[in-house]
């Protein structure tokens, strides 16, 4: 790429500096544009949020994308939440969480709250609860309860949270899933039950207690041992 001038020199400085070998260099220049804002640095920065291996590089990286315009960001992070990549999906929905433009709700699919990738899946429930329209979030829940028993201890709480954070929407599918078949989504059901009804309950406290429960015959009911 060709630039002249001074706008034209700082952009190349400023390009070349997001993909510097350091990451603290990486971690300044990402400041540096979002501290002054230009339209033409929004392409660049989601580029690279979909490779940067730093958490912290990562995060001001969004941070500098919410201090443009919508109108410049959201096309391109609607886009971005389509691509192949996992880490481009999970960090254009992270950062349209960020946004918090109602018009991105259109862009949480089923197919994004069910990804094959978890990190992917985690950051679209965490989205969802963000954009979610008033009316919509019962059957948000439907779709989020689909996914109980999925995964490690992370991918659970974030999900639990998530549902939790739908409130009394969720409440009638989270009943219904405590019956299910399948032991793990059960328990994972009571579990996040628990934490509806006990905020201050710890996650991994209330999984075990509901495995117990799962594991004597229980629904948490009242039925089962003690």
């Amino acid at each position: 790429m060709t630039v002249t001038g001074q706008h034209g020199t700082r952009e190349a400085r400023a390009l070349r500096a997001l993909r510097d070998e350091r990451s603290s260099v990486r971690l300044s220049a990402a400041l540096a544009v979002g501290s002054t804002p230009d339209p033409r640095f929004v392409g660049p920065l989601v580029e690279r949020c979909a490779v940067e291996p730093e958490f912290l590089v990562r995060d001001m990286l969004t941070w500098a994308l919410t201090r443009h315009p919508v109108s410049d960001t959201l096309p391109v992070l609607l886009r971005e939440v389509r691509s192949e990549r996992p880490q481009a999906r999970s960090q254009a929905l992270h950062t349209l969480s960020k946004v918090g433009d109602p018009r991105a709700w259109s862009a949480i699919t089923r197919a994004l709250l069910t990804d094959g990738d978890e990190e992917v899946a985690r950051t679209a429930w965490r989205a969802a609860v963000v954009l979610v329209p008033e009316g919509e979030e019962a059957a948000l829940a439907a779709v989020l309860v689909t996914q109980l028993g999925r995964g490690g201890r992370e991918t659970q709480l974030s999900l639990s949270r998530a549902l939790v954070g739908l409130g009394s929407a969720a409440v009638s599918v989270l009943d219904a899933t405590t019956r299910a078949a399948d032991p793990g989504v059960r328990a994972h059901a009571l579990a996040t039950e628990r934490l509806r009804s006990d905020p201050d309950t710890g996650f991994a406290f209330a999984l075990e207690e509901a495995k117990r429960v799962v594991a004597l015959g229980g629904t948490g009911s009242g039925e089962g041992g003690s």
